[in-house]
């Protein structure tokens, strides 16, 4: 019978501990949860604890701020995802988001003295991170600090710095890089009527990083 009692006092431990380390912390507009076991969605509330494999749906105009830990996630307008994982393990944390679609926002931080592992996935691409700053819609990211490495279905993948971005292609899987993304961006497209471009004489590569602002609409 002891060992039973403390059985289930741990489970609620753990249980305890994951209420307070997912907690939909504040609400814009509609927003609404789904649990696992659940056949209808319902309205979200502040303070609510998020189970494992719950869905976040966002409306129109509306968004929510998760806290994970000491990290923060703002689930966009017109975004729905679940998180797939959340686990505390010595020395450090886990999280796993699975985007299903539109865009969101993190602010990861690891917890005090420790490492965190949290990963963004989506149909097209996987974005990893240990500490940092970024947006991600399943095939583009934005980096506002730290790195972050985004892979697509492809198999190849890129590291993505502070002030950068890149993005995955949907049909090819193939991931393009910063520099890659920036070229893409600053092609001048052949005019009408014109076959092709006219020859520009090549300048000499430049030296050090290429920053380029991006604004999300």
């Amino acid at each position: 019978m002891k060992k039973m009692i403390l059985g289930v006092a741990f489970l609620l431990g753990a249980w305890a501990l994951f209420a307070q380390e997912a907690v939909i912390r504040e609400i814009r507009g509609t927003v609404e949860v789904k649990a696992p076991d659940a056949a209808a969605w319902t309205p979200a509330s502040r303070g609510q604890a998020i189970a494992l494999n719950t869905f976040i749906s966002t409306g129109f105009k509306s968004s929510a701020l998760v806290v994970i830990g000491n990290s923060t996630l703002t689930v966009q307008p017109l975004t729905r995802l679940s998180l797939e994982e959340i686990a505390r393990a010595e020395g450090g944390e886990k999280v796993d988001v699975n985007l299903r679609t539109g865009r969101i926002r993190a602010n990861v931080k690891p917890p005090v003295g420790g490492k965190i592992d949290f990963t963004v996935r989506s149909p097209s691409a996987t974005a990893s991170v240990r500490g940092t700053v970024f947006e991600f819609n399943g095939t583009q990211l934005q980096v506002d600090e730290g790195r972050v490495h985004l892979a697509g279905s492809g198999g190849n993948g890129t590291y993505v710095g502070a002030g950068k971005l890149a993005r995955t292609d949907i049909e090819s899987g193939r991931t393009a890089s910063a520099a890659e993304t920036v070229k893409e961006e600053l092609a001048l497209p052949v005019p009408a009527g014109v076959d092709s471009a006219p020859a520009i004489k090549a300048k000499p590569p430049l030296t050090g990083e290429i920053d380029a602002g991006f604004e999300w609409k």
